[in-house]
């Protein structure tokens, strides 16, 4: 028993976050077009047995290598334990569950470590799709083994999004992009890995967004050589108390300043609309 405790110590973070994410993958994938029970944890967003099980198989999993670190996950309750842990695990068991349950593959399960507020070793399964992302900070990413790299688009001109194609010229931007829309998976995660497999040169969100859709992505992007920010361009800062960032931008570095000004354009002309209509009288 001891010898096998010392093992689990000795594993690597990255070894030991790449085997749980692949193995919840595989758990995940038993239940991917099965008729398993989903309900709404508030409207709009749904969770499953599948969502629970892959959860609780990586908090066993996880915190049995690592038994001092925290936990930070969509479908665990939340603490402040956590807050003072210098390291914690953050997971997002199933992101992208509309795909999941609609029989898509854009769905995927998020393992990533945070230490000290960054993210430093993060591990991204899409089982569906035969994708193993992993990153280790300082080290570069990888899909498959293979190393990945952001396409280093320098201009506007061209540029790929995972967005509806219906939404590249949309009213809100201060002019429409000048390129294409690619696949958008329901997942967060995958969108923005998107990026750091050179299928996408930029992703914006405007929506409050949880740490856990995209600690695992962050590391992947910005260890293919890509950048991300919040809406304000800071550097994303995990495990805080109220873990959400409000508005992503990623993008190639060339890219990323027009980015999130254009990201930044379409929230005010969207809040803008949002007002006015709140001050328009209604009818007589």
């Amino acid at each position: 028993m001891r010898e096998r405790s010392n093992r689990r110590r000795n594993e690597s973070d990255l070894s030991v976050a790449v085997r749980a994410a692949h193995a919840a993958g595989e758990l995940a994938l038993r239940h991917f077009h099965a008729k398993s029970e989903w309900w709404d944890k508030a409207p709009g967003n749904p969770v499953g047995i599948a969502d629970l099980e892959v959860d609780a198989y990586l908090k066993d999993r996880l915190l049995g290598h690592r038994p001092d670190d925290g936990w930070l996950s969509e479908e665990s309750a939340d603490t402040a334990e956590r807050l003072g842990k210098s390291r914690l695990w953050i997971i997002d068991s199933i992101d992208g569950t509309r795909d999941f349950i609609r029989g898509r593959t854009g769905w995927a399960v998020s393992v990533a470590l945070v230490e000290a507020g960054e993210v430093t070793v993060a591990a991204l399964s899409a089982p569906a799709r035969g994708q193993l992302f992993a990153a280790l900070k300082g080290h570069g990413a990888q899909c498959n083994g293979k190393r990945l790299r952001v396409s280093g688009l320098a201009t506007l001109r061209g540029v790929r999004l995972p967005i509806d194609a219906v939404n590249l010229a949309a009213s809100f931007w201060p002019e429409p992009w000048p390129g294409t829309a690619v696949e958008k998976p329901n997942s967060l995660a995958l969108r923005m890995a998107k990026l750091a497999s050179n299928e996408a040169d930029a992703w914006v969100e405007g929506r409050s967004i949880s740490e856990w859709d995209v600690a695992a992505s962050a590391l992947i992007l910005t260890e293919a050589g890509g950048t991300v920010t919040d809406r304000a361009g800071a550097p994303l800062t995990f495990n805080k108390p109220n873990p959400v960032f409000h508005g992503i931008a990623a993008a190639t570095p060339a890219l990323h300043d027009v980015v999130r000004d254009r990201l930044d354009h379409a929230l005010k002309a969207l809040a803008a609309r949002r007002h006015q209509k709140a001050a328009s009288p209604g009818p007589a």
